[in-house]
């Protein structure tokens, strides 16, 4: 792949993958409207560890401590504040997973990455993101949050496999509707985007191993660089306008762009 190839999906990944307007869906996107060459597998596998060390170093106080409730967890005990959010976050990340490894097997996976599956996705979860925001009440922080809590908004995590819905915007839109206020929605959501894509990481590392070269190699620094640099970027802009803002920019986004996809498709 050319540089400017790999700066575009590295750029694309790293602004989408937390903002609720879908990373995978502007990936398959990209290809399919500017008639660029498919990024390839190691390519995806680079971008997701590049906003994976985004994520880790703007959360770092709550990934350190959630590491260290790790190290308690696999202990058996789940007595400190780390050990019962890294016991959330894995009850959150089971559905994913399960359901991951179903969709490839099976090969749905590959029969969802279509134009107007995207369209119909990206409007309708727009909605659903839109309602939940207008109409969910602000009264939880990110430190109540309940084992229950974490089952839904994992189970609605697993949705966000089929292309344009948006893994942070489903997430956030679950968080939402159980009554977490908007900074502390997003903050759960990206704190679950973390063995999420460590989970996404691996199973397409594993389809890959043992196949990159010299090229791909200096293609995967570059890939991790760029998207490490514009998914901090995007978070820290979120974060920041979340204080002031609402989710409705966001909601408009992807309303607009699903009707020019669902106008591509049906034409």
């Amino acid at each position: 792949m050319t540089v400017f190839n790999l700066l575009l999906v590295a750029l694309i990944q790293g602004i989408t993958e937390f903002l609720p307007i879908s990373s995978s869906g502007h990936l398959i996107l990209l290809p399919a409207l500017t008639g660029l060459a498919d990024q390839g597998q190691i390519i995806d596998v680079a971008a997701h560890l590049g906003t994976l060390s985004a994520v880790i170093v703007y959360f770092w106080p709550d990934v350190r401590l959630a590491l260290w409730g790790t190290l308690r967890l696999l202990r058996g005990k789940i007595d400190t504040q780390g050990a019962w959010l890294a016991f959330c976050l894995l009850i959150a990340t089971i559905p994913v997973i399960v359901l991951g490894l179903i969709l490839k097997i099976t090969g749905l996976s590959d029969a969802m990455r279509g134009i107007a599956v995207i369209g119909w996705t990206m409007i309708i979860f727009g909605i659903v993101l839109y309602w939940a925001d207008q109409t969910g009440a602000h009264q939880k922080t990110a430190e109540k949050w309940s084992l229950k809590d974490a089952a839904k908004m994992g189970l609605w995590q697993a949705v966000a496999l089929i292309p344009g819905t948006s893994r942070s915007g489903i997430t956030i839109t679950a968080a939402r509707t159980l009554g977490y206020n908007r900074t502390d929605a997003a903050r759960l959501s990206m704190l679950m985007s973390i063995p999420t894509i460590i989970a996404s990481a691996t199973l397409l590392g594993l389809d890959v191993i043992g196949t990159a070269d010299a090229s791909a190699l200096r293609d995967i620094g570059i890939v991790m660089a760029m998207s490490f640099a514009a998914a901090l970027l995007a978070l820290t802009l979120m974060m920041r306008l979340l204080r002031a803002v609402s989710y409705t920019p966001y909601v408009v986004y992807r309303l607009g762009l699903g009707t020019v996809l669902l106008w591509i498709a049906y034409t």
